[in-house]
């Protein structure tokens, strides 16, 4: 049996189903099997719960109660001793979960001051993507590709929004960048840097931190597995170039059709190669 109260993470439902729109709390306000469920990332329960480790229940529990408190990034937590009383669990629990939960930056430990929410950042998202990418060096592209098209995927899922916000407006500094992806494309280089800041700048008119997040994760993933794979430099690399150019003229002349054929034709060259390393056999 848990030594965890009900008060921070009740027992599961015997159904395995999701639970419906009418089963939750109205005005905003989440129930405790709801925060159970939320902690979870799941709504769904499987069998493996009952097979869940004592940390894993804590550290779900540690969870319910930022959800519950409405905490924030930077907000201090409890103390060691009052997460025990307040949880229900040893303190040998409390110390695995939070060292599990800081690792994945879900809360922070400043020695001599205390322990607060973390900064909930994707880091740990980055480091699991790249090092399974990593892992499959030498043995397939296939995790690199679906790296890439989904790159692919949220650029082209932001066009319309992009667009609306570019359109008619003056952007000086991302036509500098543009223009330096073509200069440098002509000399035969690389422009790994001046892509992402492309990229960032073209997001910071969404005010989206989760998409330019995921999008800044998804770049890094990309740019620590592509040198590992000894691919050649495209020939391409004035395609690639040009395409940022027309993302950009296409946006700002507010013509969404023209924008996506542009991100198409960003990702092209790259995913035709590992198309063909992996359809070559060369996995």
């Amino acid at each position: 049996m848990s030594n965890l109260s009900d008060s921070a993470v009740l027992e599961p439902p015997a159904s395995t189903e999701a639970p419906n729109a009418e089963s939750f709390t109205p005005q905003g306000e989440y129930s405790q099997r709801e925060l159970a469920l939320l902690a979870r990332l799941s709504l769904k329960v499987t069998p493996a719960v009952s097979a869940r480790s004592r940390c894993d229940e804590t550290m779900d529990a540690i969870k319910s109660y930022i959800l519950r408190e409405h905490l924030q990034s930077g907000d201090v937590m409890p103390t060691e001793t009052q997460l025990c009383d307040t949880i229900g669990a040893s303190r040998s629990s409390v110390r695995e979960a939070v060292r599990k939960l800081e690792a994945l930056n879900i809360v922070k430990v400043e020695h001599g001051k205390g322990t607060f929410v973390g900064s909930l950042s994707l880091d740990p998202m980055v480091e699991t993507l790249a090092f399974r990418s990593l892992v499959s060096v030498g043995k397939n592209f296939t995790d690199l590709q679906d790296v890439v098209e989904l790159r692919r995927f949220l650029d082209l899922g932001c066009a319309g929004e992009v667009v609306v916000s570019l359109a008619g407006s003056e952007q000086p500094r991302l036509m500098e960048l543009a223009e330096s992806m073509t200069n440098t494309a002509k000399e035969g280089k690389t422009f790994l840097a001046l892509d992402i800041d492309f990229h960032m700048g073209i997001l910071d008119s969404l005010d989206n931190t989760i998409v330019k997040q995921m999008v800044r994760s998804l770049w890094l993933v990309h740019m620590a597995v592509l040198p590992q794979l000894g691919l050649p430099v495209s020939s391409e690399l004035d395609r690639t170039a040009e395409a940022h150019k027309r993302m950009l003229n296409a946006a700002l002349a507010g013509n969404v059709e023209e924008y996506r054929k542009a991100v198409i034709d960003h990702y092209e060259p790259i995913e035709s190669i590992l198309k063909q390393r992996i359809q070559g056999g060369t996995e």
